[in-house]
């Protein structure tokens, strides 16, 4: 009976094991797969100095390829001013 019981542990311990493994692993790939798609060779920006540059808006880049640039309308007022001075507010309100 006490044999029983060894193997149950030894069994129950690799079955544990088995799991957290398999989680190690799809980490260790996961975590190396990003560091080599953000950090490749093929990620690397392109600065451009200002003599290569050939328009320096957003605005001119859209035009030279035919865009038309539009300015946004403006923002409406929440509220409009009411006609008239302001009513004025008591200094010194009267308690009742």
């Amino acid at each position: 009976m006490n044999k029983r019981h060894t193997k149950k542990r030894v069994q129950s311990k690799r079955t544990l094991a088995r799991p957290v493994v398999i989680a190690l692993a799809v980490a260790i790939f996961g975590v190396l797969g990003m560091l080599v798609v953000d950090h490749g060779p093929w990620n690397k920006p392109k600065v451009q100095t200002a003599d290569i540059v050939h328009y320096t808006t957003t605005g001119a880049a859209a035009r030279a390829v035919g865009a038309m640039v539009t300015p946004t309308a403006p923002k409406l007022e929440p509220e409009p001013v009411p006609p008239g001075p302001k009513p004025a507010q008591p200094a010194n309100p009267t308690p009742p």
